[in-house]
């Protein structure tokens, strides 16, 4: 390591020091950002230095609930250097590395737009790509773009970094086609199939060609069973499988995972196919690793939820159900959820438009709300776009007499949690930067550990 790196890597680390000493969080980004800034290759040194490489995770949806049940999976037997924060640009990666100290595994979670970048400096052994769903169209534009700058990013991988991707999603699945070695994952189970393609679904058309594409099961938006009837193209071959699914309402999954080392029953302490589908990601990243199959298993089932996506936080003589949504396939998930587990009579629903969550608030409408709205009795609307929250809600006929627009979040938690009967609970669907306030007001209150502490490893 040369002289002048060295001192680049004591002042940044001093930085985080003095930001922590501050009350600043974890000083989770600031010494990445001053290092990225400085000296980018910096990064390309400190990935270098892991014995075992580096793991990238990236997704739309789930690479943080992804990444922490891979690193339950692993830290029994690894050292883990992981952004467990969530920081997942260049900035919070940096970080992550910056802190890694005796680590032998790097596993980061990197924001999708960011992956191509961060993927070249760190020259990782694995990397898992879960899911392209549209989402922030503002910032990342349409979802081919996307995948345009993930194939060119693949493309300039060494031939020994193993790629994990989801074969049930067309865009993603095409992205391993003719690279040896990949592992490719899906769902198997045909009974837990949505009766017909959602109206909102992605990538409904042939990567190919451009025909659409048949369903013999679609299991999440455009995720499942796919095939052209035109030119052929179809999901390839499962590696790492979900068969004989059981949902047990909001408290669990179990399935079997089927992989090339044998099958095991796998009971998750998460509810909903979504999860069953982290699961499969994180699953198959273990399998990259050479992780025994028993581990993976045990990781699994010791899991809990990462932070904001699936949490119960108790609240006195109540509780709140925090269940994140961020665009229209990750909050038709949530209501699906709440609809096989019992919808809380009482929710409060956050809709913010922070750079972080987008600008463009125009996909609640292609959500389907209308399952929690003819079963909830009151709905409390907030955030800095709750009025277009309760145009929605109006307009899919919900009693205005029922419906509260509150802007302020900590005062429609406080409403919420009032509405809600002692021992009951509370449901709370916010987005990001939403979902990031409400749970610093619940730090504030001593009611749950600050985020950079929460997935510890």
């Amino acid at each position: 390591m040369g002289a002048r790196l060295e001192l680049e890597l004591r002042a940044a680390r001093l930085v985080g020091r003095l930001s922590r000493a501050a009350g600043k969080g974890g000083g989770t980004t600031l010494p990445g950002k001053l290092l990225w800034k400085v000296d980018r290759s910096a990064v390309d040194a400190l990935a270098a230095r892991l014995p075992q490489g580096v793991v990238i995770v990236s997704a739309t949806n789930g690479k943080t609930t992804t990444t922490a049940m891979a690193a339950r999976i692993l830290a029994p037997t690894r050292r883990l250097a992981w952004n467990n924060s969530g920081a997942n640009l260049a900035s919070g990666v940096t970080s992550s590395l910056l802190s890694s100290g005796d680590a032998d595994l790097g596993l980061l979670e990197v924001d999708e737009f960011a992956l191509p970048e961060v993927a070249r400096r760190v020259r990782p052994r694995v990397v898992s790509l879960g899911n392209l769903f549209r989402d922030q169209l503002d910032r990342y534009g349409e979802l081919e773009h996307v995948a345009e700058r993930w194939r060119e990013a693949i493309s300039a991988l060494p031939g020994s970094t193993t790629l994990v991707v989801n074969a049930d999603d067309p865009l993603v699945a095409d992205l391993a086609d003719g690279r040896d070695g990949a592992l490719r994952f899906g769902v198997d189970d045909p009974r837990l199939a949505r009766p017909a393609l959602q109206h909102a679904a992605d990538s409904k058309y042939c990567v190919r060609c451009g025909s659409p594409y048949v369903y013999n099961a679609a299991y999440v938006g455009h995720l499942g069973d796919y095939r052209c009837d035109v030119c052929g193209h179809a999901r390839p071959a499962l590696d790492v499988a979900a068969r004989a699914i059981e949902l047990h309402g909001l408290e669990a999954s179990s399935f079997d995972l089927v992989t090339p080392a044998g099958t095991r029953r796998v009971r998750l302490p998460l509810p909903g196919l979504y999860n069953v589908y982290n699961a499969l990601a994180a699953a198959s990243v273990s399998v990259a690793l050479d992780t025994p199959l028993d581990e993976v298993v045990a990781g699994l089932a010791g899991f809990s939820a990462a932070f904001g996506r699936f949490e119960r936080i108790a609240a006195g003589d109540r509780r709140i159900l925090l269940l994140l949504i961020k665009n229209p396939a990750g909050a038709n998930e949530a209501v699906r959820t709440l609809e096989e587990g019992g919808v809380p009579r009482t929710l409060v629903v956050a809709l913010n438009d922070a750079i972080a969550d987008g600008r463009d608030v125009s996909w609640i409408w292609d959500v389907d709300f209308e399952p929690l709205l003819e079963r909830a009795e009151r709905i409390v609307a907030t955030g800095d776009r709750a009025a277009e929250l309760a145009l929605r809600f109006t307009y899919a006929g919900f009693p205005e007499d029922r419906l509260d627009v509150v802007p302020s979040l900590e005062e429609a938690l406080d409403l919420g949690l009032e509405l809600v009967p002692p021992g009951a609970e509370l449901g709370v669907l916010p987005t990001y930067t939403a979902m990031l306030r409400l749970r610093a007001i619940a730090v504030e209150r001593g009611l749950v550990k600050p985020y950079w502490e929460a997935q510890a490893p």
